[in-house]
């Protein structure tokens, strides 16, 4: 028997791209390394190692991509040219090819995201200036207006030194993007959902107006409530200052539920106290959500996951605090960085990180450039996909709550969620929308305030406490905007988390309100659940979606079904108040 061979030109290609394969998932891990090495101890010297480490790697992934022309691609089995593809667009910034430029660009993220690390607030009433998480705090339980405009003044404050380096960021990262050939970063990054960029707008634009009427809904009823606390402070017609939302972005209102929640759905199980009483410590506390995984069939992570993580603030140095799940070698060192305080709060957001952490490890036989989730908004999604299933009857199954009963008011709990996720819709929607503008030059370095203030006012209703100066940068005091992570990903994710949430009560047989459906303990739903996982990006994202729901297309029909009891409820609560700003 004979076999042709493949041609010559088709053999080296291939050839090209394994190689290049091998050496980016070497130069990855080196650089993911020298990341973990900055983020959990942050100095000049950790900065520019990382800043180096990253250089080098874009520069391969560049030279590389740059070397797999279109025809030199057309000649590839279907699934190399798929890696190739995924490759032009696998970076969120993409260095010129110039390495004086290129370091420039590392230099500058690396300094900005320093900036905001290290950043510091100092309040009248404190002797002391307070980090993020300690303003984060004092924010969330203030009732006094004053003190909450001083909180995120400050907080904000921190955006305004960054402004030169982000205009700088902008014009080299769109000249990395050019090199790739395309028009500027916001369009590489629109690029990367499996559809030609202005399709991938187009489907964005089309999910927020599916979600926009219940958003509204919420807004009018928060701001009645508001009102009524603050008269002097809220417009009962108009915009709600941001600084009344007890989040330094206003991007969660949750913390406003003990307050604006009527006494007669109010929830009162206070998952914080509980775990506080029983002593539970912040390594226990992610044992719990390790416990989750393993009901679904999954492994325990590995003896190294307990080792490297780093799971509470260091006291003998800086570090980024924000939550984080790292997959080091792109196989089994999975890692999560955080400053776990013991509240209800970081017991899910652990849920939601070690949710990336399996489906790193899910995806870990994929070839390299196949390890990442089907879009970015799965990865999101897989997190809170989690969360969901956090509910008062899992609560109680790991000994954390009282048995709930069937006629707790859901619509309490509805709300408390609400507060935190359809809340956050316009300001996952808001920001790369900014972004792109900012990308295409729509938007220049002298209108960035004032634009993200139009932006912020028309899609989420809100304003700041007093109208901000033009050289403010108050976008820079949003950690993803100095660090350059797309955000369109927040967005995505909380659609599609409802949306995989139905598609796995459905294939459970779940009977019962969407709401109160958890994933612990169903085996044969963690079953389905890493069937898509282990895709990883090797196939288009429709194809992941239908392993789990039957559905191709995005929807936020599941999210409208979920909260259906306390959509009827708001409009009841409304009953002619306005609506909208």
């Amino acid at each position: 028997m004979s076999f042709a061979r493949r041609p010559t030109s088709e053999r080296s290609v291939a050839e090209r791209l394994a190689e290049g394969e091998a050496r980016l998932l070497d130069l990855s891990i080196e650089s993911t390394r020298a990341d973990w090495v900055h983020a959990t101890y942050l100095s000049p010297d950790s900065a520019d190692l990382a800043a180096r480490a990253f250089t080098r790697r874009v520069l391969a992934t560049v030279e590389l991509a740059k070397q797999l022309t279109p025809a030199a691609v057309a000649t590839l089995d279907p699934s190399d040219q798929r890696k190739a593809s995924l490759l032009r667009l696998s970076q969120s910034v993409v260095a010129p090819e110039d390495s004086a430029l290129s370091s420039e660009l590392a230099r500058r993220v690396a300094e900005m995201e320093g900036t905001y690390a290290k950043a510091r607030v100092r309040l009248t009433s404190e002797t002391e200036p307070l980090d993020l998480q300690l303003l984060s705090q004092r924010l969330a339980e203030s009732t006094d207006p004053a003190l909450s405009e001083e909180i995120w003044t400050g907080w904000h404050g921190v955006g305004r030194s960054m402004r030169t380096d982000f205009a700088r960021y902008v014009e080299l990262a769109n000249a990395g993007a050019r090199g790739l050939g395309f028009e500027d970063t916001g369009e590489m990054w629109r690029s990367k959902y499996d559809m030609p960029p202005t399709e991938l707008a187009r489907e964005v634009d089309r999910l927020w107006a599916e979600v926009a009427p219940l958003y509204r809904d919420l807004h009018a009823y928060v701001r009645l409530r508001l009102a009524a606390m603050y008269p002097a402070h809220v417009d009962s017609t108009g915009p709600i200052p941001a600084h009344l939302f007890g989040n330094m972005w206003a991007q969660s209102w949750e913390n406003l539920y003990a307050r604006i929640a009527p006494a007669g759905i109010r929830r009162t199980s206070d998952l914080t106290a509980r775990l506080k009483a029983r002593g539970i410590t912040p390594v226990e506390m992610v044992r719990f959500a390790e416990q989750f995984f393993v009901s679904l069939g999954f492994d325990p992570l590995p003896a190294t996951f307990w080792e490297r993580s780093m799971f509470t603030r260091p006291r003998d140095r800086e570090v980024v605090c924000h939550a984080s799940a790292w997959d080091v070698d792109y196989d089994e060192d999975l890692r999560i960085k955080m400053c776990i305080d013991v509240t209800g709060e970081d017991f899910q957001v652990i849920h939601h990180e070690l949710g990336h952490n399996y489906y790193q490890r899910a995806y870990r036989h994929q070839p390299f450039l196949f390890r990442d989730s089907a879009h970015d908004g799965f990865h999101e999604a897989l997190g809170d996909l989690i969360g969901l299933s956090v509910t008062p009857d899992y609560l109680h199954r790991i000994g954390l709550a009282e048995a709930p009963r069937e006629d707790d008011p859901v619509v309490g709990e509805l709300l408390r969620i609400a507060l935190d996720k359809v809340a956050f819709l316009p300001f996952g929607y808001a920001i790369d929308q900014w972004r792109w503008r900012v990308f295409s030059g729509e938007i220049p370095p002298e209108e960035y305030n004032r634009s993200w203030w139009e932006l912020r006012r028309t899609l989420q209703g809100i304003r700041p406490p007093r109208e901000r100066a033009d050289d403010e940068f108050d976008p820079g005091a949003k950690y993803h905007v100095p660090a350059s992570v797309p955000y369109l990903r927040y967005f995505l994710a909380y659609i599609l988390q409802f949306q995989l949430h139905r598609g796995l009560a459905r294939a459970s047989g779940w009977e019962g309100p969407l709401c109160r459906f958890s994933l612990y303990g169903r085996p044969e739903a963690g079953a389905r659940l890493a069937r898509m996982m282990a895709m990883g990006q090797s196939r288009p994202w429709p194809e992941a979606l239908e392993v789990v729901t039957g559905e191709r297309r995005m929807s936020a029909a599941g999210l409208l079904e979920y909260f259906r009891p306390l959509s009827d409820w708001l409009r009841r609560e409304l009953n002619g108040h306005p609506v909208g700003w």
